[in-house]
């Protein structure tokens, strides 16, 4: 896919927004001298919580403390172009990707269903911009989004510009610009993690956090719940929009045939 000749071969062939979002995307860590480009809805939370072990900033992967996804961590945009540049070059670099549907369909559900600062961001908006039978003056929520509603909201929002939960992992970590030497999937996180710290060389107490209890995983029902009752018409237009994060990481468009969905 990358060999193709529009697509970006190195990060100074990508915008200027391209590059400020992949460079927020990318933790360092000099000790043991790797990077991670992080893909909100693919556990990273938990290798978060790794880096912060390493780092010496956690005790364990099993405290149980509420994730800070900021502090304690170093981004590649803090480092000066040369030092991103030799980073860029010398250190392994890794990143883990999902089913494009499942994630999207995960931060949906966790976004609408969980987080009131979403719904109060965007869910408002949404239901007034796409509910038909909304009354101009009702008060509104936004905690009653429809998976359709949410839909139709990212058909109008450009790729480039999304939040980074619904974002493409195509525009988050950019794949062809960066090589990167590992690339582990949720489906096989696990085997995929131990293979990385062993790579690079993490101490044996540390190791890859177990998923927690409360963790409410989405099903292959679940997805094709949600994927066959939505307009047919809406999916047809949504997966353009993440198709190279179907090509890129070899996941099949979903089937979506009525035979498939009567099943």
């Amino acid at each position: 896919m990358c060999s193709q000749k529009n697509m970006p071969h190195s990060i100074m062939s990508l915008t200027p927004l391209q590059r400020k979002t992949l460079l927020q995307h990318i933790l360092v860590n000099d000790q043991y001298h790797f990077l991670y480009c992080y893909v909100p809805k693919v556990a990273c939370s938990n290798w978060k919580r790794v880096l912060k072990v390493l780092n010496g900033d956690l005790e364990s992967v099993d405290v149980n403390i509420k994730m800070d996804h900021r502090s304690d961590l170093q981004f590649l945009s803090s480092f000066k172009p040369e030092h991103i540049d030799y980073r860029l070059k010398h250190y392994f670099k890794f990143m883990f990707v999902r089913e494009p549907m499942e994630r999207l369909l995960s931060a949906y559900r966790n976004k609408f269903g969980e987080i009131e600062s979403y719904q109060k961001k965007y869910g408002v908006e949404i239901v007034r911009r796409y509910r038909q039978t909304h009354a101009k003056d009702a008060p509104v929520k936004g905690d009653d989004v429809t998976f359709a509603e949410f839909v139709r909201y990212l058909l109008d929002t450009d790729a480039e510009r999304m939040n980074e939960h619904w974002m493409p992992v195509y525009n988050l970590c950019q794949p062809c610009a960066v090589s990167y030497d590992f690339i582990g999937s949720y489906e096989h996180l696990e085997r995929d993690s131990e293979f990385v710290l062993q790579r690079i060389g993490a101490p044996p107490h540390v190791r890859f956090p177990e998923r927690q209890t409360w963790y409410k995983p989405v099903t292959t029902e679940t997805l094709n719940y949600y994927l066959c009752t939505l307009p047919q018409k809406l999916l047809r237009e949504l997966l353009p929009k993440y198709i190279l994060d179907f090509s890129l990481f070899a996941y099949h468009l979903p089937n979506t045939t009525t035979e498939h969905c009567q099943h």
